[in-house]
Protein backbone atom coordinates (compact mmCIF):
# COMPACT_ATOMS: atom_id res chain seq x y z
CA UNK A 1 0.00 0.00 0.00
CA UNK A 2 1.45 3.33 -1.06
CA UNK A 3 1.67 5.85 2.00
CA UNK A 4 -1.70 7.84 2.77
CA UNK A 5 -0.51 9.62 5.68
CA UNK A 6 3.09 10.88 6.79
CA UNK A 7 4.48 12.82 9.12
CA UNK A 8 7.03 15.05 7.72
CA UNK A 9 9.98 16.56 10.03
CA UNK A 10 11.99 19.63 9.69
CA UNK A 11 14.22 18.83 12.45
CA UNK A 12 16.72 21.17 14.99
CA UNK A 13 17.11 21.16 18.68
CA UNK A 14 15.52 25.04 18.85
CA UNK A 15 12.76 24.33 16.57
CA UNK A 16 11.39 21.06 15.10
CA UNK A 17 8.34 21.91 11.96
CA UNK A 18 6.66 18.86 12.08
CA UNK A 19 3.72 18.03 9.69
CA UNK A 20 0.84 15.50 8.81
CA UNK A 21 0.21 15.53 5.17
CA UNK A 22 -2.37 13.11 3.28
CA UNK A 23 -2.91 11.94 0.27
CA UNK A 24 -5.46 13.56 -1.48
CA UNK A 25 -7.93 12.87 -4.66
CA UNK A 26 -5.53 15.43 -6.33
CA UNK A 27 -3.74 16.97 -4.15
CA UNK A 28 -2.09 16.28 -0.64
CA UNK A 29 -3.80 18.00 2.40
CA UNK A 30 -1.56 19.18 5.98
CA UNK A 31 -3.88 17.70 8.60
CA UNK A 32 -1.97 19.12 11.11
CA UNK A 33 1.20 21.36 11.46
CA UNK A 34 3.38 22.53 14.36
CA UNK A 35 7.00 24.33 14.83
CA UNK A 36 8.15 22.29 18.10
CA UNK A 37 10.13 24.79 20.21
CA UNK A 38 12.47 23.90 23.49
CA UNK A 39 13.92 26.81 25.54
CA UNK A 40 17.42 27.66 24.86
CA UNK A 41 18.26 28.18 28.53
CA UNK A 42 17.48 24.24 29.17
CA UNK A 43 20.33 21.56 29.27
CA UNK A 44 20.42 19.50 25.83
CA UNK A 45 19.43 16.46 27.52
CA UNK A 46 16.48 18.10 28.79
CA UNK A 47 15.80 19.63 25.28
CA UNK A 48 16.35 16.19 23.57
CA UNK A 49 13.40 14.44 26.00
CA UNK A 50 10.77 17.42 25.08
CA UNK A 51 11.38 16.53 21.40
CA UNK A 52 11.49 12.71 21.60
CA UNK A 53 8.23 13.01 23.84
CA UNK A 54 6.77 15.59 21.25
CA UNK A 55 7.43 13.63 18.17
CA UNK A 56 6.12 10.09 20.19
CA UNK A 57 2.82 11.59 21.61
CA UNK A 58 2.59 12.80 17.54
CA UNK A 59 2.97 9.30 16.19
CA UNK A 60 0.80 7.43 18.85
CA UNK A 61 -2.20 9.82 18.32
CA UNK A 62 -1.87 10.33 14.46
CA UNK A 63 -0.15 6.70 13.84
CA UNK A 64 1.03 7.84 9.90
CA UNK A 65 2.64 5.51 8.21
CA UNK A 66 6.12 7.00 7.47
CA UNK A 67 8.08 9.32 8.84
CA UNK A 68 9.52 11.88 6.33
CA UNK A 69 12.86 14.00 7.31
CA UNK A 70 14.97 15.91 6.05
CA UNK A 71 18.74 15.03 5.95
CA UNK A 72 21.19 17.00 7.90
CA UNK A 73 23.66 18.51 5.24
CA UNK A 74 26.34 19.57 7.13
CA UNK A 75 28.39 23.17 6.34
CA UNK A 76 30.38 25.60 8.49
CA UNK A 77 28.59 25.39 11.55
CA UNK A 78 29.75 22.06 13.09
CA UNK A 79 28.37 22.67 16.56
CA UNK A 80 25.05 23.78 15.28
CA UNK A 81 24.89 20.53 12.68
CA UNK A 82 25.63 18.34 16.10
CA UNK A 83 22.94 19.83 17.67
CA UNK A 84 20.33 18.91 14.89
CA UNK A 85 22.20 15.53 14.27
CA UNK A 86 21.10 14.85 18.17
CA UNK A 87 17.44 15.75 17.43
CA UNK A 88 17.38 14.01 14.38
CA UNK A 89 18.44 11.03 16.43
CA UNK A 90 16.16 11.18 19.00
CA UNK A 91 13.19 11.63 16.29
CA UNK A 92 14.36 8.64 14.45
CA UNK A 93 13.99 6.53 18.01
CA UNK A 94 10.26 7.74 18.66
CA UNK A 95 9.88 6.23 15.31
CA UNK A 96 11.84 2.98 15.60
CA UNK A 97 9.98 2.34 18.48
CA UNK A 98 6.86 3.28 17.19
CA UNK A 99 7.62 0.77 14.25
CA UNK A 100 7.18 3.59 11.30
CA UNK A 101 9.40 3.28 8.47
CA UNK A 102 11.86 6.63 8.30
CA UNK A 103 13.25 8.14 5.15
CA UNK A 104 15.42 11.08 4.64
CA UNK A 105 15.60 13.40 2.16
CA UNK A 106 18.40 15.94 1.28
CA UNK A 107 17.19 19.81 1.05
CA UNK A 108 18.44 19.62 -2.44
CA UNK A 109 15.99 16.58 -3.27
CA UNK A 110 12.84 18.63 -1.57
CA UNK A 111 13.42 21.68 -3.10
CA UNK A 112 13.66 20.01 -6.33
CA UNK A 113 10.40 18.07 -5.67
CA UNK A 114 8.51 21.28 -4.69
CA UNK A 115 9.46 23.92 -6.94
CA UNK A 116 11.98 22.04 -9.69
CA UNK A 117 14.68 24.51 -7.98
CA UNK A 118 17.49 23.01 -6.50
CA UNK A 119 18.32 26.47 -4.65
CA UNK A 120 14.78 27.62 -4.19
CA UNK A 121 14.22 29.66 -0.70
CA UNK A 122 11.87 28.83 1.62
CA UNK A 123 9.33 31.75 0.41
CA UNK A 124 9.70 29.53 -2.67
CA UNK A 125 9.39 26.34 -1.30
CA UNK A 126 5.89 27.59 0.26
CA UNK A 127 4.58 29.58 -2.91
CA UNK A 128 5.50 25.70 -4.53
CA UNK A 129 3.69 23.87 -2.27
CA UNK A 130 0.70 26.41 -2.68
CA UNK A 131 0.58 27.35 -6.12
CA UNK A 132 2.29 24.74 -7.93
CA UNK A 133 1.33 21.38 -6.03
CA UNK A 134 -1.55 22.79 -4.33
CA UNK A 135 -1.11 21.66 -1.14
CA UNK A 136 -4.30 22.50 1.26
CA UNK A 137 -3.31 24.05 4.70
CA UNK A 138 0.33 25.14 3.93
CA UNK A 139 1.29 26.86 7.48
CA UNK A 140 2.99 30.16 7.14
CA UNK A 141 5.60 28.85 9.70
CA UNK A 142 8.67 28.72 7.43
CA UNK A 143 9.97 25.09 10.05
CA UNK A 144 5.93 24.19 9.78
CA UNK A 145 6.20 24.38 5.87
CA UNK A 146 9.44 22.94 5.83
CA UNK A 147 7.53 19.42 7.35
CA UNK A 148 5.15 19.98 4.76
CA UNK A 149 7.87 19.97 2.11
CA UNK A 150 9.32 17.08 3.56
CA UNK A 151 6.31 15.26 3.35
CA UNK A 152 5.27 16.00 -0.04
CA UNK A 153 8.66 14.99 -1.16
CA UNK A 154 7.78 11.34 0.41
CA UNK A 155 4.77 11.38 -0.86
CA UNK A 156 5.79 11.66 -4.56
CA UNK A 157 8.84 9.51 -4.16
CA UNK A 158 6.98 6.63 -1.76
CA UNK A 159 6.14 4.72 -5.25
CA UNK A 160 9.70 4.63 -6.46
CA UNK A 161 11.40 3.85 -3.07
CA UNK A 162 8.54 0.89 -2.10
CA UNK A 163 9.21 -0.69 -6.03
CA UNK A 164 13.39 -0.52 -5.14
CA UNK A 165 12.66 -2.22 -1.94
CA UNK A 166 10.76 -4.88 -3.22
CA UNK A 167 13.22 -5.46 -6.15
CA UNK A 168 15.97 -5.94 -3.40
CA UNK A 169 13.80 -8.77 -1.54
Amino acid sequence: MFDELVLGVDPGMAAVGLALVRRGDRSPRVDRAETFRTPAGLPVSERLRRIYARVQEILLEEAPVAMAMERLMWGRNAPSGMEVARASGVIVLAAAQAGILVEEYAPLEVKMAVTGVGNATKETVRHGLVRLLQVEGVPDDPDAADAVAVAVCHLQQSRLRERQRAAVR
